[in-house]
C-alpha cells in the first residue's frame, strides 16, 4: 500500500516518529502541500491508496482525479476539509482522531485563565526590564490580580474536554454550571446544568468547548454579552467563529468583558486585520491546545491504528460510513 502525508509538520516537527505508518506501507511525507492549489494536491497524492490529511483540503474534484483512493485519514478530530459525501459515494472511510487531545486541552483553558487572572507573562518582563529593580514598594501589578475561589464556572459543551476543565475548576474551588445540548450522568458529577440564557446570566468565567454548528455560530455576540455579568471572562480553546469578533472587541474595550482568552480565531492563522488584536485585556495563542508532545503521540497513535484497521477490514472511527 501506497500511503501520502499531505501536512505532516504540525502534528510531527521532528520529535516523533513515523515508523507506526511506515511499518503499513510505502510512505511518503510532505511538511505542507497548498491549500488551494488542488493540482499540486493531486500530483502528491499520485497512485496513493491512503492519504493522510490534517489541514489540507480534499474536494470532490480530488476523488474524481484520484481514483487510487482507498481510505483518507485525518490527523485532527474536525473532517470539514473532506467532501465525506464524495468519499462515501465511492466507499472511502475518512477516519478522524476523536479522543486524543481531552487532557491536554482542558489544561490549556485552565491555563489562559490563570494568565487573564494573574498576567504572569506581562509581570516577568516588567522584572526584566528592571521596574521592579527601581519600584519605591516591595511588590507591584499592572492589572487587576483575580482569586477564582467561589466564583463561577460556565461551561458550554460539556463533552470530554469540557468536563476535564470542569474537574480543574472545581479543584480550584470554582462552582461549575454547565450546558450542554446532551447532559450526561459523569457531567451531572461535577456541574448543575442549566440553560444557555442562565448560564450567560450567572457565569463569572465562560469557557467555550462546543462543536461549531450552525447552533452554536456566534454565540458569543452583542445580545448574549449584555446577558453577563460586567467583567465576565471568556475563554475559547474550541473554534474561533463561536464568537462574534467584532462584537467582543467592542465589549473588552468597554470592559464589560474582564478579558479573553483565545485559542482559536474566525481565520487562522489570523490576520493583522483582525478585530481582536486591538481589544484591550485579549490574550491570543496560536491554536497550540493540542499541542503538548503527549496530546501528538496519542493522535500519531490513533491516526495508525486507524489506518491499520482498514487494513484489517475494520475500518474504525470512520465519520462517513
Amino acid at each position: 500500500m501506497e500511503i501520502v502525508i499531505l501536512d505532516g509538520y504540525t502534528e510531527n516537527p521532528g520529535d516523533l516518529s513515523w515508523e507506526g505508518m511506515e511499518a503499513l506501507g510505502k510512505l511518503r511525507v510532505y511538511d505542507r502541500t497548498s491549500l488551494t492549489d488542488m493540482d499540486e494536491v493531486i500530483e502528491r497524492i499520485g497512485k496513493a491508496q491512503a492519504v493522510i490529511t490534517n489541514k489540507t483540503p480534499l474536494p470532490r474534484e480530488v476523488f474524481e482525479a484520484c481514483p487510487k483512493i482507498q481510505y483518507v485519514g485525518v490527523l485532527a478530530t474536525g473532517y470539514n476539509v473532506v467532501d465525506v459525501d464524495a468519499a462515501r459515494e465511492r466507499g472511502i472511510p475518512v477516519c478522524n482522531i476523536p479522543t486524543y487531545g481531552t487532557a491536554a486541552v482542558g489544561q490549556f483553558a485552565i491555563a489562559l485563565l490563570l494568565e487573564l487572572c494573574h498576567h504572569i507573562g506581562h509581570h516577568d518582563d516588567a522584572v526584566r526590564q528592571g521596574r521592579w529593580e527601581k519600584n519605591p514598594d516591595w511588590c507591584f501589578w499592572d492589572y487587576p490580580l483575580v482569586e477564582l475561589a467561589d466564583k463561577t464556572m460556565g461551561i458550554i459543551g460539556f463533552g470530554r474536554i469540557g468536563q476535564a476543565t470542569g474537574r480543574i475548576a472545581k479543584a480550584l474551588g470554582m462552582n461549575v454550571i454547565a450546558n450542554d445540548e446532551y447532559p450526561s450522568e459523569s457531567g451531572g458529577k461535577i456541574a448543575e446544568y442549566v440553560t444557555r440564557e442562565e448560564l450567560f446570566e450567572r457565569a463569572d468565567v465562560i469557557a467555550l468547548h462546543c462543536p461549531l454548528f450552525p447552533s452554536t455560530e456566534g454565540m458569543i455576540n452583542r445580545e448574549s454579552i449584555a446577558k453577563m455579568k460586567d467583567g465576565v471572562l471568556i475563554i475559547n480553546n474550541s473554534r474561533g467563529p463561536l464568537i462574534v469578533e467584532e462584537d467582543l472587541r467592542d465589549a473588552l474595550n468597554s470592559g464589560k468583558v474582564g478579558g479573553a482568552g483565545l485559542d482559536v480565531v474566525s481565520t487562522e492563522p489570523i490576520k493583522g486585520d483582525n478585530p481582536l488584536l486591538k481589544a484591550k485585556n485579549c490574550i491570543i495563542t496560536p491554536h497550540i491546545s493540542w499541542a503538548p508532545k503527549e496530546s501528538r503521540q496519542r493522535l500519531m497513535d490513533i491516526a495508525v491504528d486507524n489506518l491499520k484497521a482498514f487494513t484489517e477490514g475494520k475500518p474504525m472511527n470512520a465519520v462517513n460510513l
